[in-house]
């Protein structure tokens, strides 16, 4: 009961033996309760600073616990105040070394490209243009769920960045919202005053701070494990212009994502978007974030809602209402240049031996 206090068990017991029998001699103490006749000085020593105990001639009276205790508390209130304002002191100190470091960072990374190595490298630099950011951040975060390491880098960097007043903008693929911890994360960031929307797929890992400074990943496959940072007015504002394309095609958290009207989800859309571009099975999982096992499901619900026997009959019915657009990019039309491709745009040729399995 009395740690809180300083108080071991030795203390606590010979308080509690002299408040039973007041007036009692050291010796009977050191009888009665088997204890070391030091022991029994030092726990009387300690409940004498305390005012717990007090001697009269030589008899032991206990102190009042009110008077005491009340006393303690003081005394912890002002060296609680004390570190508090050692805190203050030590955060006032840090922001001050950090500014310094941004100002010589700052001198060091004012290159058009630069290369971070290693994900250390990324989060720090990160912090840095965080800290710097007053206007707005733009994120695109592909990929499913987060280690709770890689969320509590990224609550430190928003954190930094909303007390900056800045505004946080956020696309999340949507496989992430698999992820209990990453849904938190996202009512969080939400609540905070953060806005966050989700994507089936998204083209790369990006961060843009205050549309002046830019991270890429170095390779699609890496992640954002190493990083270029980009300051280059030009490619940066390239940049912005497809967060916002991939903004305004995003859903904003919390809202329906599957129609009411009968057509494609907007992950069913993406799905035959993927395939009309041949991609495999396993290519589209990577992109989308899912197993191999849901995406064949998945194809086998949109031939359902297509009445459609085999991918091309799909792949056919999805163009025709609309579902679909016929795929018209540079790399499509060179395709078809060289194999003669049909005018209907195909779910992907390369899996028709798993026509009858998937409609199965």
């Amino acid at each position: 009961m009395l740690q809180p206090f300083g108080l071991d068990e030795t203390a606590q017991a010979v308080y509690r033996f002299v408040l039973t029998r007041q007036g009692c001699e050291v010796a009977e103490v050191v009888a009665l309760l088997d204890i070391p006749e030091g022991s029994v000085r030092d726990a009387i020593a300690r409940l004498s600073e305390l005012c717990l105990l007090r001697t009269s001639s030589d008899s032991l009276l206990p102190g009042s616990p009110s008077i005491a205790l009340n006393s303690l508390l003081e005394r912890q209130q002002a060296d609680l105040l004390r570190k508090q304002q050692e805190f203050a002191a030590t955060r006032a100190a840090a922001n001050r070394l950090i500014a310094e470091y941004d100002e010589v960072c700052g001198a060091g990374i004012r290159n058009e490209w630069e290369r971070l190595d290693g994900i250390a490298a990324v989060h720090a630099r990160s912090g840095v243009l965080a800290r710097q950011s007053r206007i707005e951040c733009l994120s695109l975060l592909p990929g499913g769920s987060q280690s709770l390491d890689g969320l509590d880098a990224r609550r430190a960097l928003d954190s930094e960045l909303l007390q900056n007043g800045a505004a946080v903008w956020t696309v999340y693929q949507d496989c992430a919202f698999n992820d209990r911890q990453s849904v938190r994360y996202a009512e969080w960031l939400t609540a905070s005053g953060g806005e966050v929307r989700t994507a089936p797929t998204l083209p790369t890992w990006m961060l843009v701070f205050d549309r002046t400074t830019a991270l890429l990943p170095v390779s699609p496959e890496s992640g954002h494990c190493s990083a270029f940072q980009v300051a280059g007015a030009g490619v940066v504002t390239a940049l912005v212009a497809l967060f916002e394309q991939v903004w305004t095609a995003a859903t904003p958290l919390g809202e329906q994502r599957c129609p009411g009207d009968g057509g494609p989800s907007n992950m069913e859309r993406e799905l035959l978007r993927l395939l009309s571009q041949g991609l495999t099975d396993e290519a589209v999982c990577k992109k989308l974030g899912i197993g191999l096992r849901t995406a064949r499901r998945m194809v086998a619900d949109l031939m359902a809602k297509l009445d459609a026997r085999s991918r091309f009959e799909a792949g056919a019915n999805a163009v025709a209402r609309g579902w679909l657009r016929p795929d018209n990019t540079p790399r499509s039309r060179q395709r078809e240049a060289c194999c003669d491709a049909s005018a209907v745009v195909p779910l992907a040729r390369n899996h028709e031996l798993h026509d009858h399995a998937d409609a199965v």
